[in-house]
């Protein structure tokens, strides 16, 4: 046996022959990497939902994204089956971790041994707190711009008022408002209700993502015309009359309320009455028109009654009695005449 080794023809024939299986297995080789290459195909799975494994009771997550894209490569027919059917799954299981921060690696499963998997991103960083909830108090609110000149914001009111917010612990201590904001055209004159929103932020004015029960609610905005009580001033105007002595002049009204655009109605001190005393003649009340002021709209009363307190002068009291006794006068010789005549037709026709 040893003597066939020896022969150096031997070993040439044996190393041609190893020679030649060598290479026809090479070539099997790339022949079927060759064809499995032109087999193959790449494709990308977009918003692929990520599903999340924890204690969703007590328990919140912040830092996963909703979805991620998936990369999948391999034979063409177990790609275009595997994105047909989605029939497997992109998770991440926390049940494991402890309350705080953490990077977690996205898993998968259910998809073929033939296809290389990417999934983008791959790797998430992941805070766990502790889950809160708590009621907060609505404040409605609406731009002041929109209401009509002449009108103001009586009330605004949200039903329900309260909501129930829940979200992770340093969320929750990070309230600083909860608002319902109302919208509209501008000119508003009329009282009216609108559903609104809710939303929760910071004291930065940014949003919180937290859960809001309920996420809307009904805000009533109530709408008046301005107005302000307005003291009134009695101006005496004329003159009195020859005889007549105008004492005093008060009314029962110290204030009127005054409707209109609020510049024009602060800007005015009292309200002016004008009485003119060359009217009157004796004590009394008179009732006296109000004039509205301009640029104002209305006034809560027409008129006030002025309530004056009058004398005459000794003169004319004379001058009036006077008159008197000379009327009384008249009348009593009238009634002596009358008598007389009387009398007299008697006496010439006596009776029968």
């Amino acid at each position: 046996m040893d003597k066939i080794f020896d022969n150096i023809w031997v070993l040439r024939i044996t190393a041609f022959i190893l020679a030649i299986l060598l290479f026809f297995y090479v070539k099997a080789e790339m022949t079927d990497k060759k064809e499995t290459t032109s087999n193959s195909n790449v494709d990308i799975i977009t918003d692929v939902p990520l599903e999340v494994y924890y204690d969703s009771e007590n328990l919140i997550v912040t830092g996963l994204p909703e979805t991620v894209d998936v990369t999948i490569e391999g034979p063409m027919q177990i790609v275009f089956r595997t994105k047909l059917q989605k029939d497997f799954k992109v998770f991440v299981d926390l049940n494991s971790l402890l309350i705080g921060e953490h990077r977690v690696t996205i898993q998968h499963e259910n998809f073929s041994p033939k296809l290389d998997v990417t999934i983008e991103p791959s790797e998430v960083d992941i805070i766990i707190e502790e889950k809160v909830t708590q009621q907060f108090k609505v404040d409605p609110e609406i731009n002041n711009r929109l209401i009509a000149d002449g009108y103001i914001l009586k009330s605004m009111t949200a039903e329900p008022s309260e909501v129930i917010i829940t979200g992770a612990k340093s969320v929750i201590e990070n309230i600083s408002y909860v608002k319902a904001t109302v919208t509209s055209q501008e000119g508003i004159k009329e009282s009216f209700t609108q559903e609104a929103n809710v939303k929760v932020l910071d004291n930065n004015l940014n949003k919180l993502d937290v859960f809001i029960e309920p996420e809307k609610v009904n805000v009533t905005v109530e709408v008046i015309e301005y107005s302000r009580n307005i003291p009134v001033t009695l101006l005496r105007t004329g003159t009195p009359r020859e005889g007549v002595i105008v004492h005093q002049l008060v009314t029962d009204t110290e204030y009127v309320e005054l409707f209109g655009p609020k510049s024009i109605i602060d800007s005015l001190e009292s309200l002016v009455v004008e009485f003119d005393v060359s009217e009157i003649e004796s004590s009394g009340n008179y009732e006296v028109p109000l004039e509205l002021p301009a640029g104002a709209t209305k006034l809560s009363e027409e008129t006030i009654v002025v309530r004056a307190n009058v004398t005459k002068t000794q003169t004319e009291s004379i001058i009036e009695e006077t008159t008197s006794d000379d009327e009384n006068s008249s009348e009593t010789k009238s009634e002596e005449t009358d008598s007389n005549v009387s009398n007299s037709f008697t006496d010439e026709f006596p009776n029968n």
